[in-house]
């Protein structure tokens, strides 16, 4: 009766443990979805600054020269 109990209770263990690393990976790919929304959105704004002036300048005529 001991061996029975002890493999439910391991497998138990062991089920936890994956729901647990499940959830933090969970966690992390959330945050990371995030940091990757917001890295986008700087590079879209650098984007639109760089354009604008490539645009002024263009305007200007003037060269980098």
């Amino acid at each position: 009766m001991f061996w029975p109990m002890l493999a439910i209770a391991l497998g138990f263990f062991g089920i936890a443990v994956l729901g647990v690393l499940g959830i933090r990976v969970f966690v992390e790919a959330q945050r990371l979805g995030r940091e990757v929304a917001r890295t986008t959105e700087r590079i879209n704004r650098a984007a639109d600054d760089l354009e604008r002036a490539a645009a002024g300048l263009a305007r200007s005529g003037d060269s980098l020269r």
